[in-house]
Order: C-alpha cells, then sequence, then structure tokens
C-alpha cells in the first residue's frame, strides 16, 4: 500500500469518535461527512484547496446540483468505482437520481469511515445497502504527505 493511502486511512480511524456537526470539521469536537474529508485532507495534504461554502442538510436536493460530485472532481483524481482501494474516497446517492451528497473514506475492500448523521464517525462495513448507492470514487492526488496537523 502507498504512503499517501496508509496517511490517508491513519488519519481518517484517529477521527473515530468525533461528534456527528452540520458543517464542521474538526477532529474530536465534531464534523459532518465533509468535514471528515476536509480534516483528512488537511492532515495528508495541507491547506484546503478552496472555501467550502455554507450549507443546509437539505441542500443537494434543495439545489439538485451535484455540487459535491463536482467539487471532488476539480481536487481528487477520479477512478472506476470498482477499481477503488483503500485509502480511496467513495461519494454516495441517496436516492436513485439523486446528487451525491454523502462522502466516505474506504478503509479495507470492505469497510469504510464516515460521520454518520445523529451519531459520530464511524468505520462501518461497506454492506449492499452502501454498495448501490455509490456515485463515484476518487484517490487523493499522488504527493509526498506532510506531517500530520489538526484544528
Amino acid at each position: 500500500m502507498s504512503a499517501m493511502r496508509e496517511a490517508v486511512i491513519a488519519a481518517a480511524l484517529d477521527w473515530r469518535g468525533t461528534a456527528y456537526r452540520h458543517q464542521a470539521s474538526c477532529k474530536h469536537a465534531g464534523c459532518d461527512c465533509l468535514g471528515l474529508l476536509r480534516g483528512v485532507w488537511r492532515e495528508v495534504m495541507g491547506d484546503e484547496p478552496e472555501p467550502v461554502p455554507a450549507y443546509t442538510p437539505d441542500w443537494a436536493e434543495a439545489l439538485g446540483e451535484d455540487t459535491l460530485l463536482a467539487a471532488a472532481r476539480r481536487h481528487l483524481v477520479e477512478i472506476a468505482v470498482g477499481e477503488a482501494k483503500p485509502g480511496d474516497v467513495l461519494l454516495f446517492r441517496m436516492a436513485l437520481g439523486a446528487p451525491a451528497k454523502h462522502v466516505a473514506i474506504l478503509t479495507a475492500p470492505d469497510r469504510i469511515i464516515h460521520a454518520y448523521w445523529g451519531k459520530h464517525v464511524c468505520e462501518t462495513r461497506l454492506v449492499p445497502w452502501w454498495t448501490r448507492r455509490i456515485a463515484a470514487a476518487f484517490a487523493f492526488p499522488t504527493t509526498t504527505p506532510p506531517s500530520i496537523t489538526s484544528c
């Protein structure tokens, strides 16, 4: 496994137990699924690539646009869903035809870590319920991971 993938997984697993907080991105204080990805990005890549605008819990349904998918395509490397490996990012559509609005990081071929609404950051099995909803998969850009930082 590459150093980048190992760094992504280690950083993500260190967020376990962080409470779910809409729009937050601070390890052990609170985050949502995007906040988890943003925090992992900061730890392995450095500064976030763009500011995140305010969003409501129903942003995807309200806008009807694939805003999350478009942002992922700007900053991550899109790969075939079937080629995703531990350390890669998965985007999910919560309903058929709806915009992608949930994100997780693969930690093993059959496990993901994500911020679970109403709960906390947890590692769960990538069960068929989730696999049916995968909209896209991405790898982090190839670069040497810097030292780990936190918010």
